[in-house]
This record gives structure tokens, C-alpha cells and sequence, in this order.
């Protein structure tokens, strides 16, 4: 047996597992020999997930020539978190007639998103107003949360000295 590399197969499971350094596994069980290796090398660091490089742009814009009042957005270091949550946002203002995002390869955080809109304003503004609501919407539940969590704590506190079996 020999320590198994950040990305591996397990018996357990049908497909690979990342992070598991200490997982151990022998070679016979692994179904395509050399896996390992190619998948490690596959694998990005952790923080060139979410850090820019150096000159690297968060957003790059890209009017669209086919459609009226359409842009393509670049998101680089972002994945499908927020892109849904953009994509969804955007589907709720009534001058976006299209909005929809696509990540172009999995090892890569960056996804493209595509808006249109009727005209009323540009595809930026609506993505801006988007970014905004979204703050808004996030703050409120992050203060609703905290508000829920401290009750949940005072009301278990009293109850049973405080474990309240979360």
C-alpha cells in the first residue's frame, strides 16, 4: 500500500475524491493505472481558484453583433455560485429578455454570461442593478440568520444549560 495522492479513486466510490492526502489505496484497485498521476497535475492550486493574476481583469464586457442590446460578461475566478445567482436575478427585471451563463471548461473558474435586454437600458446597467440587488438580498439574509442563530442560542441556553443539539 502507498499514500495516495490529493486526487484518487477509492474503492467506495465510483469517482474521484480530492483533497484525501491520508486516504490510502493500493494500485490493484485502482481501474485505469497512471490516473493518479495525470489527475494530480490536472488539478489547480486551491487559491488560483479566486486570486487574480497579475493585469487579469474581475469582468471583461463583449458586446454581442448578432443580437440588438445583448452582451457577453467574463467572469474570471467565479464559478457556478455566481453565475446561477446572477443568471436567476436577471430573469427577474422585466427589461431583460435573455439571460443565461455557461462555464466554458470545469478546471477553470470563469464563466460566461450572456444578457439581453429590450432596449430601455444596456446590458451592463442591468447587470450592475443585478450586483446590487444581489448585495442587498445577501446582507438581509446574513442579518436574518444571525438574528435566527442568537434566539436559537438564548432559547437553548435557557432550556438546557446550552447544548440545544446543534
Amino acid at each position: 500500500m502507498q499514500k495516495a495522492p490529493s486526487a484518487c479513486w477509492s474503492s467506495e466510490s465510483s469517482g474521484p475524491i480530492f483533497g484525501r492526502a491520508d486516504m490510502r489505496v493500493d494500485n490493484a484497485e485502482h481501474p485505469r493505472p497512471g490516473f493518479r498521476a495525470i489527475a494530480e497535475e490536472n488539478v489547480p492550486n486551491r487559491f488560483e481558484t479566486f486570486l487574480l493574476g497579475d493585469g487579469e481583469k474581475k469582468v471583461t464586457e463583449e458586446p454581442d453583433t448578432r443580437v440588438q442590446s445583448a452582451s457577453v460578461f467574463t467572469f474570471n475566478r467565479e464559478d457556478h455560485t455566481l453565475g446561477n445567482m446572477l443568471r436567476s436575478r436577471l430573469k427577474q427585471s422585466p427589461h431583460v429578455l435573455f439571460s443565461g451563463y455557461k462555464v466554458p471548461h470545469p478546471l477553470f473558474s470563469t464563466f460566461e454570461l450572456r444578457v439581453q435586454t429590450d432596449g430601455s437600458l444596456t446590458p451592463r446597467q442591468a447587470v450592475l442593478q443585478a450586483c446590487k440587488d444581489l448585495v442587498t438580498d445577501l446582507g438581509l439574509l446574513s442579518r436574518e440568520f444571525t438574528k435566527e442563530w442568537e434566539l436559537r442560542k438564548m432559547v437553548g441556553d435557557n432550556v438546557d444549560g446550552g447544548t440545544n443539539g446543534i
